[in-house]
């Protein structure tokens, strides 16, 4: 978590991940060796030992597709014809990913609105470090021209501000069947919702359906994370907000 290991190594840790193990090693071929190591521990040993039987290799594999599908829709039946199972089968895969801590199931919002809106949760690797290593990325060179270099950013982000939400505060996202979207929404029974749209880019604008969940959804407020350095607002109603400073989404927008 960035509260642990300091606001200025927020790339490394993006791109490392917040294993111990992965983030004090001295270079990117150790760190990603150590993480392959714990993938090889994970899957061969600690999941036998809690009792479940399921074969390495096939596991490893459904965990490196789900890495290509990293905030993207949950499709059970997508996953399993491509590997040849049952849909049942590849939601047994994914619970024991998610009761492990490997993987994040965000939900989606469904308020009672007159909207047709998404009901599939939304995926994510919660360590990107293992994300990395599934995605077969070693340093900011590969991150950077990866097509999941976005996804990625979304889910790390994603993971800083659920790591330091208050308990009374739920996370979900929204989507509807006509283009709104919110990346990631703060919900708690004393506020309005708060919705959040992720941007890796250092002039990071809101989109259309941005904007249109806003309405939908009577937000007080919305804010854009991105990496740069600076807050600022761009309406009333809608603050652009630099990762380090996400303790904002918590106090009202200052911090």
């Amino acid at each position: 978590m960035l509260t642990e290991i300091g606001h200025e190594r927020a790339q490394e840790l993006w791109l490392h991940g917040g294993y111990p193990g992965s983030i004090l090693a001295d270079s990117d071929d150790k760190r990603f060796a150590w993480r392959e190591a714990f993938v090889k521990t994970y899957l061969e040993m600690d999941i036998p030992q809690l009792g479940i039987h399921v074969p390495a290799v096939q596991l490893r594999r459904f965990w490196t597709m789900l890495a290509h599908c990293h905030g993207q829709l949950w499709n059970a039946s997508r996953i399993a014809a491509s590997m040849n199972l049952s849909a049942p089968t590849i939601k047994k895969y994914l619970d024991i990913l998610e009761d492990t801590f490997i993987v994040r199931q965000l939900q989606p919002y469904y308020p009672n609105i007159k909207k047709r809106v998404t009901k599939s949760p939304k995926i994510y690797i919660r360590d990107s470090g293992l994300l990395h290593n599934l995605l077969r990325v070693r340093n900011y060179e590969e991150l950077h021209n990866h097509p999941t270099l976005g996804s990625s950013w979304e889910g790390f982000v994603i993971e800083q501000i659920i790591g330091i939400a208050p308990p009374t505060w739920e996370t979900y996202f929204y989507r509807t069947a006509v283009g709104a979207e919110v990346d990631l929404l703060l919900i708690s029974d004393q506020n309005d919702p708060i919705a959040i749209e992720i941007k890796y880019s250092l002039s990071p604008k809101a989109s259309r359906g941005f904007w249109s969940s806003l309405e939908d959804l009577q937000c007080r407020k919305g804010f854009i994370i991105y990496p740069g350095e600076d807050s600022y607002p761009v309406s009333n109603e809608v603050d652009v907000l630099p990762l380090k400073n996400i303790q904002a989404l918590f106090n009202g927008g200052k911090g």
